[in-house]
């Protein structure tokens, strides 16, 4: 075989793998194509809830809105102040009673009109569908007229334009229908494929904004492993990425070929204790896994620095996440702590005892958050310094194990404020008998103060009180609070109009283009 030969044998095989490794795409020339912008991210799949477009269901709204499928009555700016979106105007016509005016240019994606009964039906099928929802709007009757949509809440809903900024909320359809996870938006693009492992997307011709979508289609694809993730942005099979490895991201640090956007998050990791677990019952216990956790080490030593250590529920940038007090790292006090407990034996393996028996607690948490395997590791360290014992299960069928009560400590990823509001955190985690109160946290103290935020219009004495609640659940020990997530996009150097956004869900939006 002369080289000219082997030469010419070698190109069309490589055409042909280029070809097959182009899928549902084979075929198609770039032009027929347009412009296709490729994202990778470790935020999306059954894992978190979010493998459709249907905001009713579960947490699928944050995909809907975070990939441009859908959007919302109330929107957020960078400060986290409530705006209008899809409605012009809004007003509080008494403590029970929203009444909102929609834009009147509005047309979902299949070129129907967003009027006041699709609000209407919309919102309806929400309360019907969501677990959260109904506590969170208390919504008695919607009623419609042309444009106005009038909200009747059976409580005061102080929050509730922060509510129907929430994914949840996003307006949708409802005469469509949800067909093979699709539903039909209001957003610059369109699903038009969706799977567990990612969607792809089409530019929104009916797009109501100013501001036209400008790539003809998206690929997203969850890709959990962080290494696959970085390998995959390196050799160019990704336009973007979120969520890659805090120790992959130096690779793409000062090469003149990407560029960064970070901003911090109200996402914290935490860890609740279970209150049904025998030994979590006593708050010394509590207290001293507590004080065995260095948050700093876990920040700047895990997380290379890349989040910002937690006190509380929300970050200190929000007034109401100011001002608060936990137990600070010191592991001696932790040992004796435990002592004062009971546990003041120690078995052959160096664990603490109580009447014979060494203290071992369960650490549930998931893989599809890069930090959980991670503090769950360094909690294990830690905790056995002081001579506790524990078992981790970190698992993506982990909602298996909490429909089971197996586990005492369980280990998250959640965005306390995506409305901008305490409420939302403190009603669905800390509250009495929720079904996302993982620790089955109860204290009537901190019930009372929550009922008495939920019926307060004052926005400082909404401050107030939210400091005070989460004062308590710190003094309680039942949930610890280890960082905050700064999050980064990691994007070609030909991409523009894409940023990270404080509320974790505003990522592809009209302005997304490719040079």
């Amino acid at each position: 075989m002369n080289n000219k030969f082997k030469y010419l044998l070698t190109a069309l095989l490589g055409a042909a793998l280029l070809v097959s490794g182009c899928g549902s795409d084979a075929g198609k020339t770039a032009k027929e194509e347009g412009k296709v912008f490729h994202y990778g991210t470790m935020a999306y799949g059954p894992a978190m809830q979010n493998a459709s477009t249907d905001p009713h269901d579960t947490y699928c709204g944050w995909s809907t809105i975070r990939y441009g499928v859908g959007e919302t009555l109330f929107k957020f700016d960078n400060e986290m102040n409530v705006q209008p979106w899809l409605a012009e105007s809004y007003e509080q016509i008494d403590d029970h009673t929203l009444k909102i005016k929609l834009r009147d240019d509005i047309t979902f994606s299949n070129g129907k009109q967003v009027t006041g009964d699709a609000v209407k039906a919309c919102l309806e099928d929400l309360i019907r569908r969501n677990d959260r929802a109904p506590h969170d709007l208390k919504i008695d009757q919607i009623t419609a007229d042309g444009q106005t949509v009038t909200i009747h809440s059976s409580e005061k809903v102080p929050a509730l334009i922060h509510y129907l900024a929430d994914p949840y909320s996003t307006i949708i359809d409802m005469e469509a229908g949800i067909k093979d996870r699709i539903a039909v938006g209001t957003g610059p693009y369109v699903a038009v494929k969706v799977t567990d492992q990612g969607m792809e997307l089409k530019k929104n011709d009916q797009y109501w904004g100013q501001t036209k979508p400008k790539l003809d289609k998206i690929v997203v694809r969850s890709i959990t492993d962080g290494d696959s993730l970085s390998m995959a942005m390196q050799s160019e099979e990704l336009d973007a990425v979120q969520g890659l490895p805090y120790a992959s991201l130096p690779n793409f640090q000062d090469t003149g070929r990407y560029t960064i956007s970070s901003t911090a998050t109200s996402r914290v990791y935490q860890a609740a204790m279970n209150f049904q677990t025998p030994a979590l019952q006593d708050n010394r216990v509590r207290k001293a896994i507590a004080m065995a956790l260095d948050k700093d080490t876990f920040v700047n030593v895990l997380l290379n620095g890349n989040g910002v250590a937690a006190t509380g529920a929300f970050p200190d940038t929000m007034p109401y996440g100011r001002g608060l007090n936990g137990p600070g790292y010191d592991p001696e006090q932790a040992r004796t702590l435990l002592k004062e407990a009971g546990y003041t034996g120690t078995n052959s393996d160096g664990y603490v005892t109580k009447d014979g028996q060494p203290l071992t607690l369960r650490w549930l948490t998931y893989t599809s958050r890069q930090e959980l395997p991670l503090l769950a590791e360094y909690a294990q360290s830690a905790l056995k310094d002081i001579g506790i014992k524990l078992d981790v299960n970190a698992t993506d069928n982990y909602k298996d194990f909490l429909k089971r009560g197996e586990y005492d400590i369980y280990a998250q990823a959640i965005v306390t404020a995506p409305t901008g509001d305490p409420e939302y955190y403190l009603m669905s985690k800390i509250y009495s008998g929720q079904p996302y109160n993982n620790g089955n946290y109860s204290n009537p103290r901190t019930d009372a103060m929550i009922d008495e935020l939920h019926n307060t219009f004052d926005a400082g004495k909404r401050i107030e009180l939210a400091r005070q609640i989460q004062q308590q659940v710190l003094d309680d020990n039942a949930v610890w609070y280890a960082s905050f997530l700064k999050m980064n996009i990691v994007m070609k150097k030909n991409v523009t109009g894409f940023s990270a956004h404080p509320c974790d869900y505003y990522e592809i939006t009209p302005e997304l283009d490719i040079q």
